[in-house]
C-alpha cells in the first residue's frame, strides 16, 4: 500500500515538473540565438516577409521551442517564425524551454523541419541521410508521414554531388532529374558536371543520363542469370538496378545505371551467340543495312563473327523468313490508334490482319520444305536475336541477267564505274535522310521534354506559320484545297522546304489562319449519331455559329420546333385514348 502511495506520488510530481516546463513563457527575443548546427539553412524571403507582416498585426500564434545554453537560449523549433519576429521587430516571443540530451535535439529539429512542405530538397534528402544512422527508411517514412518510396528517392538525392545540388537548389534541375543524376557514382556525376562547362541545360543532362541507363526489361539476356559474368551476379539482385533502390524510376521499373557492366554483359551475349551458331551450324545474319557497314558498331560485330570463323552476309544478300505475329485487336488499336476508327472498322483491319497472318504463316511453316534452313537474325542495335528461316540468293546469273537486275539490288562489283558513281551517290542521299531523321526526332523529343506548351507568352509569327501549315497539310484535301485555298503557297516552283516556309511567312496574315481554322470547325464536327445536344464539339460548333448565321439558324430551328410540336401533340392524343382504354378495362 506504502508503495502504491509512492508511485502516484512520483508520477503526480513527474507530471507537475512536466507541466511547469512546458509552460508557454515570453522570452526576450535578443536572449534567443539560432542553432548553429540547425539542418534547415535555407529560407524563402517573400514568405518570410509575410509571415513577419501577420506577426505584426497577430502575434505568434504557436510558441517556439528552445533549450537552455550558458548563454540564453537555443532555436530548436520555429526558427522562422523567430525570424519573421524579428523582421517585424517584435520584442518578445513565447516559447516553451525544453531540456534535450545527447543527438535529440538535432533529431527533433531534422523531424519537425521535415514534417514541412516548403523545405529544399537538398537540405531534406541530407537531413533523411542522417536519420539512417538510428532509423531504416521504413521507420523513417513512419515518423514523417511519407512513403517509403519518396524517403528512398531522397537518400539517392543525397548522393547527388555539390555541384548538381546547386542546380536543384536553384530550380534549373528538377528533383527527378537530380535523383536520376544520383545514380551514378561521385566520378561519373563529375564528368557530367564538367562536360557542362558551367552551362546548365536540363536536355543535355537528360540526354547523358539516357546514354548512361539501359532498360533492363529490354535486355537482351537473362536478368537472373548469375553466370554471365559471375563477378556483376544477377540484375535481378544488382544494387545498381534502380528497381532495387527504391522505386526511383517509378512503378518499380528496373532500370541498370552501371555503364560497364551492361556493355560487358550484352558483349558476352553475343560471343555466345557466336559460339553457339558455330557450335549448331546456324547461320548468324547481323541486321546491317548496307547503307551503315562502315558504323563503328557494325564493324566491330563483324570483326568478332569473322575472327571467330563465320561468314558475314547481310540481309540485302538472303531471303529471310521471320516467325509472324499474329495480330489482336489490342494491336491493331495500337497501330491505327491515330485515326478515328469505329470499332466495325477496327474489326474489318482486324480480319486482314488476320488473312495476312495465316499467309505468312503457311510461308514459315513450309520454309524448310523450299529450301529454307534455320537461323538467327541478330539486332545490332538491342543485341536481341530471334530465330529465322534464311536462304542465300541466287548468285550465279549470267552477265546479261545481271545488267537486267535493278541497279540498287546489284553489288558493287557487280557495277561499271559509272554505275558505281550513281550507287555511291544514292547511298549517301539515303544517309542524309536517315540523320535527318534522327535530328528531327531528337528535336522534337528535346521540346517535348521542356515547358514548351505551358510558355505563356502569345504566339509568334513562327509559330502561327507552322500551325498554319500544319492544318493545312495536314487537314485539308486535294479537292477543297483547290476550292478554298488556290495558290495557298504562292508561286513555288523547285523550291526547297525551306523556301516555301519563308515565303509563306513573308506574305503570312492573321486572316490566314483564322481562315483554316474555319474551315476545320465545318469539318471536323461529327455527324451521325452525334449532334448539337449530345456532343461536346458539336455543341460549342452550334453556340459559336449563332454570330454568323443567327437567323437562318432560327428558321431552321422554326421548322423542327413545328414538326415536333405537331408530332408531340398527335403523341398525346394518342397516349391519352390509350389510358382511357386502360382506365376503361378496370371498371
Amino acid at each position: 500500500m506504502e508503495t502504491k502511495t509512492k508511485q502516484k506520488q512520483t508520477k503526480k510530481a513527474t507530471a507537475t515538473k512536466q507541466e511547469t516546463v512546458l509552460q508557454v513563457q515570453y522570452l526576450d527575443i535578443n536572449s534567443i540565438i539560432p542553432d548553429p548546427l540547425q539542418p534547415r539553412k535555407t529560407f524563402d524571403d517573400s514568405s518570410l516577409k509575410q509571415l513577419a507582416d501577420s506577426i505584426a498585426e497577430h502575434g505568434v500564434l504557436q510558441p517556439i521551442t528552445v533549450r537552455t545554453s550558458n548563454k540564453g537560449y537555443i532555436i530548436v523549433m520555429g526558427e522562422r517564425r523567430y525570424r519573421a519576429s524579428k523582421l517585424a521587430e517584435q520584442k518578445t516571443i513565447p516559447a516553451i524551454v525544453r531540456d534535450f540530451v545527447n543527438n535529440d535535439v538535432l533529431e527533433v529539429q531534422i523531424i519537425e523541419n521535415l514534417q514541412r512542405r516548403d523545405v529544399e530538397p537538398t537540405e531534406e534528402a541530407e537531413a533523411i541521410a542522417y536519420l539512417t544512422d538510428r532509423y531504416s527508411p521504413e521507420d523513417i517514412a513512419k515518423r514523417l508521414g511519407r512513403t517509403e518510396n519518396f524517403v528512398r528517392q531522397r537518400l539517392k538525392l543525397a548522393g547527388l554531388i555539390e555541384g548538381f545540388k546547386a542546380y536543384v537548389r536553384s530550380g534549373e534541375m528538377t528533383i527527378g532529374l537530380g535523383t536520376a543524376v544520383a545514380l551514378f557514382e561521385p566520378e561519373e556525376q563529375q564528368m557530367l558536371l564538367e562536360s557542362l562547362e558551367g552551362e546548365f541545360s536540363a536536355h543535355r543532362v537528360k540526354r547523358m543520363v539516357d546514354g548512361h541507363t539501359f532498360d533492363l526489361t529490354k535486355a537482351p539476356f537473362d536478368l537472373s542469370d548469375r553466370t554471365l559474368l559471375p563477378k556483376a551476379g544477377a540484375c535481378t539482385v544488382c544494387p545498381f538496378n534502380a528497381a532495387n533502390q527504391g522505386n526511383l524510376f517509378g512503378n518499380g521499373k528496373m532500370v541498370c545505371t552501371k555503364t560497364a557492366c551492361f556493355v560487358n554483359k550484352k558483349a558476352k551475349t553475343l560471343m555466345n551467340l557466336i559460339k553457339n551458331c558455330k557450335k549448331t551450324g546456324m547461320l548468324l545474319v547481323p541486321k546491317i543495312s548496307r547503307y551503315w557497314m562502315d558504323e563503328e558498331r557494325n564493324q566491330l560485330i563483324m570483326a568478332q563473327m569473322e575472327k571467330q570463323g563465320l561468314k558475314v552476309q547481310l540481309p540485302d544478300e538472303l531471303h529471310i523468313i521471320e516467325k509472324p505475329i499474329k495480330p489482336t485487336l489490342e494491336s491493331i488499336k495500337e497501330e491505327f490508334g491515330h485515326c478515328d476508327y469505329s470499332d466495325e472498322e477496327l474489326k474489318e483491319e482486324l480480319d486482314e490482319a488476320l488473312k495476312s497472318y495465316e499467309e505468312d504463316r503457311k510461308l514459315y511453316d513450309g520454309a524448310v520444305d523450299n529450301g529454307f534452313q534455320k537461323g538467327v537474325l541478330f539486332h545490332t542495335d538491342s543485341y536481341r536475336s530471334e530465330e529465322i528461316f534464311v536462304k542465300v540468293r541466287e548468285t550465279n546469273m549470267s552477265e546479261d541477267d545481271v545488267r537486267s537486275t535493278p541497279l540498287e539490288k546489284r553489288k558493287m562489283s557487280e557495277c561499271s564505274p559509272e554505275e558505281q558513281i550513281i550507287k555511291i551517290n544514292a547511298r549517301e542521299e539515303r544517309k542524309k535522310q536517315i540523320e535527318h531523321n534522327r535530328q528531327f526526332k531528337e528535336v522534337v523529343e528535346m521540346v517535348r521534354g521542356t515547358d514548351y506548351i505551358n510558355t505563356k507568352e502569345e504566339l509568334s509569327v513562327d509559330e502561327m506559320v507552322a500551325f498554319s501549315i500544319s492544318l493545312y497539310e495536314n487537314n485539308v484535301g486535294y479537292y477543297n484545297q483547290l476550292d478554298h485555298f488556290p495558290g495557298f503557297f504562292g508561286d513555288t516552283p523547285d523550291k526547297t522546304r525551306e523556301d516555301i516556309v519563308a515565303q509563306f511567312r513573308k506574305t503570312f496574315k492573321k486572316e490566314t489562319l483564322n481562315k483554316l481554322v474555319r474551315f476545320l470547325l465545318t469539318q471536323q464536327v461529327h455527324l451521325g449519331e452525334s449532334n448539337h445536344v449530345n456532343n461536346l464539339t458539336n455543341c460549342s460548333f452550334y453556340i459559336a455559329m449563332q454570330t454568323y448565321h443567327k437567323d437562318d439558324i432560327v428558321q431552321i430551328e422554326k421548322s423542327y420546333d413545328m414538326a415536333r410540336k405537331k408530332r408531340e401533340k398527335r403523341l398525346k392524343e394518342r397516349v391519352k385514348a390509350l389510358e382511357q382504354q386502360v382506365e376503361a378495362t378496370k371498371d
